[in-house]
């Protein structure tokens, strides 16, 4: 896999116009909204009106981080200097987030029955990681592609049986980034494919395509600490006005 290939390519130049901490932002903005939608304003919806209005545009808008922070996973694996270390960070803000996850969603201070995204994030991290370490032991690459296949397939079920948010469709998904990485165009529509229930995931996607391979002026924690704060908050937010 050439990972230069990605931004080689003349016709794509023009549109790779946002580098990774403008598309991070952008994913975190509509993460944001998705969850005041889903945790504020849809429990206050009551037929039509105004809100229903609002809340059906939250939800559009909402649909576009989920494809960004996958390829920010795939992204990390390829591009970070310690992949040891970016696991151990994902792990542990997983572990921050797991009690303000279940405030969020279930008002409770620990609901087993659905674990946070940060821990799909890291099964999505070890699955690739896997997979990648397998392609450097086997030279030939339809057998590897059939164990690849393999490998999604236990790690989808893995993250059901976990009960983790997004479960086996993050795991395909990563996979697809990862495979068809040095292919925006072609990975973005494969993607957008694999989870097209999503409808409206079709602008994270074609974002994807607009990333041009720089870093950006952002800060790591602040990126981490963004996750576990505003869940708290809209949690207890639920939970103090009855929501």
């Amino acid at each position: 896999m050439d990972l230069n290939r990605r931004f080689n390519h003349e016709k794509l130049k023009k549109f790779q116009i946002l580098n990774g901490a403008k598309l991070k932002y952008i994913a975190f903005l509509s993460m944001l909204i998705d969850h005041v939608n889903n945790g504020v304003v849809t429990p206050l919806l009551d037929g039509k009106g105004v809100l229903l209005h609002i809340s059906n545009l939250f939800s559009i808008l909402g649909r576009i981080a989920f494809p960004i922070f996958i390829f920010f996973i795939v992204e990390g694996f390829f591009k970070t200097r310690n992949r040891k270390k970016y696991l151990f960070n994902l792990v542990l803000f997983g572990i921050i987030s797991e009690v303000p996850f279940d405030l969020f969603t279930s008002k409770v201070f620990y609901n087993p029955n659905w674990n946070n995204m940060m821990f799909t994030l890291v099964l999505c991290l070890v699955t690739i990681w896997i997979i990648d370490e397998v392609k450097d032991r086997i030279n030939n690459k339809y057998l590897w592609y059939g164990m690849s296949l393999v490998i999604v397939m236990a790690f989808g079920l893995l993250a059901m049986q976990l009960s983790l948010d997004y479960d086996y469709h993050a795991i395909i998904l990563a996979y697809i980034f990862y495979i068809f990485y040095d292919r925006p165009v072609l990975c973005a529509a494969i993607g957008y494919v694999s989870i097209i229930k999503e409808l409206y995931s079709f602008l994270g996607f074609a974002m994807t395509i607009t990333y041009n391979g720089k870093r950006g002026k952002q800060n790591k924690w602040i990126n981490y600490f963004l996750y576990p704060v505003h869940i708290l908050i809209l949690g207890i937010i639920r939970i103090y006005f009855n929501i």
